[in-house]
């Protein structure tokens, strides 16, 4: 028996397990590499694009490379004359500045080149590439593909998201004057309408620390315990989250019959060949939570005493009409 919270909340995943893939410059969809659920490794290629801009990049970044290894060369000659006292200080200072400025200018290149998925290496042998790959930044499931071949896409456009289902949890909404009474490590129990009447498990990992206008609550995230295939991102859950847990003598509604401020169950009283004969036992109750009733008998009674667990006022009825057909 215990004391619960009644929340709602949604199926989810940790931010870190969510994906979204865009590009960093403007450019057209030359190919498609996957479909939508489609189960994908961390650096699998997407899609692959393509653009002047891209031919462009290459073409500035092979030039200031090249341009690169003069400018060493004039820079440590200036510095050799400089060292010697047979050169100015200016012009090795000028010499200093051009080289420092373009290995600069190379480094960002070689990041932009990057992002975009080129080996510098490369493109230092003279190479072009035509097109850049679009890869996917983690483990999971195409989720949703946002974009179609041939299509010009701009600069940080979602084109795909990738979700990884390994840490599903439930994202739960506590309102403001529950907030209290849930902690980390409490038990949740919940039902997914959608995939039948079975209850699944968890315990709370996270609670939030900011309270979000309309409704007034709270984020509290559970894990589930165990691991299940038919769960899906988004699915409506009803939660409890459990507290005060305790062990309680307790039985199912329907084996207590209540006569005004009484309250009864029925015991084993005999076993014969024809069947079994019942008893009414008074009970006092305890307390009423989620479809038991925790009691106490009476009278003390046997701990090995048999009582209904259902029908009680099938056998109350049973038992007053038996005592009317006595009477008469």
């Amino acid at each position: 028996m215990n004391g619960f919270i009644k929340v709602n909340g949604k199926i989810s995943v940790p931010p870190q397990n969510e994906a979204v893939i865009t590009t960093s410059i403007g450019a057209n969809i030359v190919s498609i590499e996957v479909i939508e659920g489609q189960q994908v490794k961390k650096g699998d290629v997407l899609a692959y694009i393509s653009h002047p801009d891209l031919i462009q990049l290459q073409t500035d970044y092979l030039k200031m490379y090249n341009q690169l290894s003069f400018l060493e060369q004039d820079f440590l000659r200036q510095e050799k004359l400089y060292n010697a006292k047979v050169g100015s200080g200016r012009d090795y200072q000028q010499a200093k500045a051009n080289y420092n400025s373009a290995k600069g200018l190379v480094k960002g290149l070689e990041g932009q080149l990057l992002l975009l998925g080129l080996n510098a290496s490369y493109i230092n042998k003279g190479e072009i590439y035509t097109k850049a790959p679009l890869k996917s930044t983690i483990d999971g499931f195409i989720e949703k593909v946002g974009v179609k071949t041939g299509q010009f896409v701009q600069p940080q456009k979602e084109l795909f998201e990738i979700v990884n289902t390994e840490h599903i949890h439930v994202d739960l909404m506590v309102f403001e004057k529950d907030i209290s009474k849930v902690k980390n490590g409490q038990k949740v129990k919940f039902l997914i309408k959608s995939v039948g009447n079975k209850e699944f498990e968890g315990h709370i990992i996270s609670v939030g620390k900011s309270i979000e206008d309309g409704p007034k609550a709270m984020h509290v995230h559970a894990e589930i315990d165990g691991h299940f295939d038919n769960l899906i991102l988004g699915m409506y859950v009803n939660a409890r989250i459990i507290f005060n847990e305790k062990k309680e003598q307790a039985l199912p509604l329907e084996a207590f019959f209540r006569d005004g401020d009484r309250l009864f169950v029925f015991s084993v009283s005999k076993e014969t060949e024809k069947g079994v004969e019942f008893e009414p036992l008074e009970v006092l109750e305890k307390e009423n939570v989620h479809g038991y009733i925790s009691f106490i008998f009476k009278k003390k009674q046997n701990d090995t005493i048999a009582v209904a667990k259902s029908g009680a006022y099938y056998l109350m009825s049973e038992l007053k009409k038996s005592e009317a057909e006595h009477h008469h």
